[in-house]
């Protein structure tokens, strides 16, 4: 395997696990606003939330949406199109869905975890490698997350799309990332589960790419190197 002077990762579904966090929250916050009234189980809740939560990932990586809009859109979204439209009219949507927004960045802050192996895989990389966070989530919380985690000393390096000004898959965050660490891009690499903004992004920027595929659907798309889970690290790097 080629050898590298640099890894770069993502943070959110690579190393913490924000998934299991965001479902946490959202039944939590199914429960205290009563949304049982307009949907009939937590899963018909989610099943209206989440793929319109993706998309909103898609377009804020592409810079069609701002931070804020995504972060109302997401939480009105599945209030306008369930039956709350009419009991509480739109008025009273837009506030629940600022009230709702600011409840789930503090809970998912909150219930935050590491993914497993993602610790010891982590440390391993850290002892051979200088370490680069490369994120899109949010700063409030970003940097709080890698506190929390205790591995904040295995990363030189963070760099989050708010402080550069562009998300992933724009090659400017990766290449921030390599001014960091003085290197070029055929001098390092980026790990990561998502194809659009990690994979992709560092096609875009000419990185070689590791891609932490998760789930079992078989899907074609090429990157430099594909795994099933960030333990496997140890065996490529």
């Amino acid at each position: 395997m080629k050898q590298y002077k640099a890894v770069f990762l993502d943070w959110d579904d690579t190393i913490g696990d924000f998934h299991g966090a965001a479902v946490r929250s959202l039944q939590d916050i199914y429960q205290k606003y009563r949304l049982d009234r307009f949907f009939l189980t937590f899963e018909a809740y989610y099943d209206t939330y989440h793929p319109h939560n993706i998309e909103l990932w898609e377009r804020y990586g592409r810079s069609e949406v701002t931070k804020d809009y995504l972060q109302h859109d997401r939480f009105a979204y599945p209030l306008f199109r369930s039956v709350a439209k009419e009991q509480l009219g739109s008025e009273r949507i837009e506030a629940m869905a600022d009230e709702i927004g600011d409840d789930f960045v503090r809970l998912t802050t909150e219930y935050f975890s590491v993914l497993p192996y993602a610790a010891e895989t982590v440390r391993y990389l850290a002892r051979k490698y200088p370490l680069t966070i490369v994120s899109n989530g949010f700063v409030e919380v970003q940097y709080d997350k890698i506190r929390r985690s205790g591995l904040q000393d295995c990363f030189r390096y963070v760099v989050l799309s708010e402080e550069v000004g562009v998300q992933k898959p724009d090659p400017a965050i990766f290449e921030r990332a390599l001014q960091l660490n003085r290197l070029t891009a055929d001098e390092v690499v980026m790990v990561g589960d998502s194809f659009m903004s990690d994979i992709q992004g560092a096609i875009n920027a000419g990185i070689d790419q590791i891609w932490i595929q998760q789930n079992d659907i078989d899907d074609s798309r090429l990157s430099t190197y594909k795994i099933s889970s960030i333990r496997q690290l140890t065996d490529l790097l």
